[in-house]
């Protein structure tokens, strides 16, 4: 009986990946497994507003290398919890060298759970609210190269312009942007990546 000889993983051809995720062993696995896969759940959204909250003005590989300190220092992303936090949880916080210390930003993840159990005492979730600003399911875009993928879009502007009205800081039209790519809400993949077809391009 002839058997049909399967390569050994080292000799498959290597898998076409968005650039923005180069090399980096850490980078490749959270583009192959997480970025763009429509996310709905309550902890990891608000997880990802105050990483992205976090990541303004850094680069995100910098922020993925900390994301476990991240989730040591705030009680594993439990909004309730980080809503309770005061002046002493701030200054634990800007001593802890695992996360970016920037007391705006840490305080900011404060008012922005705070301002999310605002959400639920109205009845309304982050799942709702978030994914109504794509009519509840993902945009599928089709780019080519990097430089064709925007920044801003006019349903980031409308989301970040919602989400401040309700008291959530740190939260401009390039981070909700950011946000909404990486909970996929939008399919950014480019065409040849190997994950936009798997997400439904």
């Amino acid at each position: 009986m002839n058997r049909i000889k399967q390569p050994v993983p080292s000799q498959l051809a290597p898998q076409e990946r968005c650039s923005w995720c180069g090399s980096d062993p850490l980078y490749m696995a959270y583009h192959d497994t997480e970025w763009g896969v429509p996310c709905h759940d309550e902890r990891t959204l608000f997880e990802f507003l105050l990483l992205e909250g976090a990541q303004a003005g850094l680069s995100w590989i910098t922020i993925l290398r900390k994301r476990e300190n991240y989730r040591r220092a705030f009680d594993g992303f439990n909004v309730e919890k980080i809503a309770r936090y005061g002046e002493q949880d701030i200054v634990r916080l800007l001593t802890d060298t695992g996360i970016v210390r920037n007391r705006l930003k840490i305080a900011a993840s404060i008012t922005n759970a705070r301002a999310t159990l605002a959400l639920y005492a109205q009845g309304g979730t982050l799942d709702q609210l978030l994914w109504q600003f794509v009519d509840g399911r993902p945009r599928i875009n089709h780019w080519r190269t990097m430089a064709e993928v925007p920044a801003i879009t006019p349903e980031a502007e409308a989301l970040s312009k919602d989400l401040k009205q309700r008291g959530f800081r740190f939260i401009g039209p390039t981070v909700m942007y950011a946000h909404m790519q990486a909970t996929g809400m939008v399919n950014d993949h480019l065409i040849a990546c190997h994950r936009h077809g798997a997400l439904g391009g």
